[in-house]
C-alpha cells in the first residue's frame, strides 16, 4: 500500500473521477494497439504529405514566376511613362534647332532653349527629382564630388564656391553628385 502523499497523478485523476481502480494491463495493451498504425495507413499520410509538398512547391514556383512577370512588366509601364513625359522635351530641342536654321537671331535660339530645359526641369520634378543645391554650402561627401580644392580667403574652409555640374536626388536617394569646387585656408 502507497502512502496517502504518494499518490500518483493519474491514481489521483482516476478517484477524482470516480473509478478507483487504475486501467488493467490488458486495456492498457489493447488501447496501444489500436493507436499504432499499419504500414498502409503510413504509407498514405507519407502519400498526402508529398502530394502536399509537391503541390505547394508547384504553388510557389507559380508565385514567384508572376511576381516577376508583374515586376517586369511595372518596370516597363514605368519606364514607359517617363519615355512618354521625355519625347515632348525631345520635339522642343529639334524646334529650337530648326529655328536656328530659320532665323540667324540668337535671341529666339535661346529662348527655345530655355523652354526646353524648364519643361524638363518640370518632368524632373513632377517625378520627385530634385537639384541638390552645392553653392555656398558645407561640402558633404555623400552629396558632393570634390574635383578641386582652392584657397580662398573670400570663402570659409570647406565651403563650396563653384558648382561644374549639378547634383540631383530622387527624395532622399542620391542619383548623381554635384561635382564642385571646394574652398580651402591656405
Amino acid at each position: 500500500m502507497t502512502h496517502p502523499f504518494e499518490r500518483s497523478v493519474e491514481d489521483t485523476e482516476l478517484s477524482a473521477s470516480g473509478d478507483d481502480a487504475p486501467p488493467s494491463t490488458s486495456e492498457r495493451d489493447t488501447t496501444e494497439a489500436d493507436e499504432t498504425p499499419t504500414v498502409d495507413a503510413l504509407v498514405r499520410e507519407r502519400d498526402e504529405y508529398k502530394d502536399r509538398l509537391l503541390r505547394a512547391t508547384a504553388d510557389f514556383d507559380n508565385y514567384r514566376r508572376r511576381v516577376t512577370r508583374e515586376r517586369g512588366e511595372l518596370v516597363e509601364h514605368v519606364a514607359a511613362d517617363v519615355l512618354g513625359e521625355i519625347l515632348p522635351i525631345v520635339d522642343d530641342l529639334e524646334r529650337a534647332l530648326s529655328a536656328a536654321d530659320e532665323t540667324e537671331r540668337v535671341e529666339r535660339y535661346r529662348e527655345g532653349v530655355e523652354i526646353t530645359y524648364r519643361h524638363l526641369l518640370d518632368v524632373l520634378k513632377k517625378r520627385g527629382v530634385t537639384p541638390i543645391e552645392a553653392l555656398g554650402a558645407d561640402f558633404d561627401p555623400h552629396l558632393h564630388h570634390a574635383v578641386a580644392h582652392e584657397p580662398s580667403a573670400a570663402h570659409r574652409d570647406g565651403e563650396v564656391m563653384a558648382e561644374l555640374r549639378k547634383g540631383y536626388k530622387l527624395a532622399d536617394r542620391l542619383l548623381r553628385a554635384s561635382l564642385v569646387k571646394v574652398a580651402s585656408r591656405e
